[in-house]
C-alpha cells in the first residue's frame, strides 16, 4: 500500500492539472477538425483516448524529470519531498514504471490513424529532453509549450489524417499560452531556482513579467480570433473570447503577485478552466 501511495505521488495523480493542460490541447485540435453535422460516437472515443494518453505520458514525463532533475529537486523546498529526490523510489524502478506507462500510451496510440501515430512518436524525444532544457536556456517554457500542445495537431490529424495550417494557428498561439502560464508557474521557484543556476523565463523577465505575460496572452487571443474566422464560427463562440480575454488579463495578469508562491499557483492552476472556456467556445462556435 505504501508503494501505491508512492507512485501516485511520483506521477502526480493528485495533482490533475497537469494532465488537463496536456488533455486540451488535443480536445481543441480534434473539434475544429471534427465534422459534428454526422455521428458523434467517435469523437466521444477520441475524447476518451486522447484523455487517457494524457494521463500516461504526463505520468511518464514526471518519472523522467524527476530522474533527471533529482539533485536539483532535493535543494529546493517545493521540491525535495519528491519520491525520487527523496530516495523513497529508486531510479531503477522509476525507469520501469516510466516503461510500463509509455508501453501503455503506445497502445492508447495505435488507436489512430499512420499518420496521428507518426507525428505523435515523433514529438517523443521532445518531450524526454524537456528536463533538459533549464540547464542550458532561459526559455525551457518555451519548449514546454512546443511539447505539451502538439497534442493539438493530433487532435486534427486524427480527424483529417492530413496536416493544414489551421491547426499551425493555433498550435502557435497555444504555445505563447504555455509560455504564459508555466512563466507564472516558475515564480514560486525563482529564489531556489537562482541560487542552484537554473533559467527560465521567470528569471529572465523578472523585471517586468507583466509585459511579458501580456505579450504572451495577447498572440494567443490573437490566434483565437484568427481560427474563429477562418472557419466561420459562429457569433457566440466570440462573445467566449470576451470572457477568456477578461480571465487572462484581469485574473491572471492584474491579479498576479510573483512574490507570493500561492498566487502563483493559484493562478497558474486556473488556466484548466480557461482550457475549459476554449473548448466550450469552439464546440458552441460549431453549432
Amino acid at each position: 500500500m505504501n508503494q501505491i501511495h508512492l507512485f501516485i505521488d511520483l506521477i502526480r495523480l493528485k495533482k490533475p492539472i497537469g494532465f488537463m493542460l496536456l488533455f486540451w490541447p488535443c480536445v481543441w485540435g480534434l473539434t475544429i477538425a471534427y465534422d459534428f453535422s454526422g455521428e458523434k460516437i467517435t469523437y466521444i472515443f477520441y475524447l476518451i483516448l486522447f484523455l487517457t494518453g494524457a494521463i500516461l505520458m504526463r505520468s511518464a514525463g514526471c518519472i523522467v524529470n524527476d530522474i533527471s532533475d533529482r539533485k536539483f529537486d532535493k535543494k529546493v523546498l517545493r521540491t525535495k519531498d519528491r519520491p525520487i529526490a527523496s530516495g523513497k523510489i529508486s531510479i531503477k524502478t522509476g525507469l520501469l514504471y516510466a516503461a510500463i506507462l509509455c508501453l501503455l500510451a503506445f497502445i492508447v496510440l495505435i488507436q489512430f490513424n499512420f499518420l496521428t501515430i507518426f507525428l505523435a512518436l515523433g514529438s517523443m524525444p521532445l518531450a524526454f529532453s524537456y528536463p533538459l532544457m533549464k540547464r542550458y536556456t532561459y526559455w525551457p517554457q518555451l519548449f514546454l509549450g512546443i511539447t505539451f500542445n502538439y497534442g493539438l495537431l493530433l487532435g486534427w490529424t486524427s480527424v483529417t489524417n492530413e496536416i493544414a495550417i489551421l491547426p499551425i494557428i493555433f498550435y502557435v498561439g497555444a504555445i505563447f499560452w504555455t509560455l504564459g502560464f508555466d512563466t507564472i508557474y516558475g515564480f514560486q521557484d525563482i529564489k531556489d531556482d537562482e541560487i542552484i543556476g537554473l533559467k527560465s523565463t521567470s528569471i529572465k523577465f523578472k523585471s517586468n513579467p507583466y509585459f511579458f505575460l501580456k505579450l504572451c496572452y495577447s498572440i494567443f487571443i490573437a490566434c483565437l480570433i484568427i481560427i474563429g474566422l477562418l472557419i466561420k464560427l459562429n457569433p457566440i463562440y466570440f462573445l467566449f473570447l470576451i470572457i477568456i480575454g477578461l480571465q487572462m488579463y484581469y485574473f491572471q495578469i492584474y491579479k498576479l503577485d510573483i512574490n507570493k508562491a500561492s498566487s502563483c499557483l493559484k493562478i497558474f492552476k486556473s488556466n484548466n478552466l480557461l482550457g475549459l472556456f476554449v473548448f466550450i467556445s469552439l464546440l458552441v462556435g460549431k453549432f
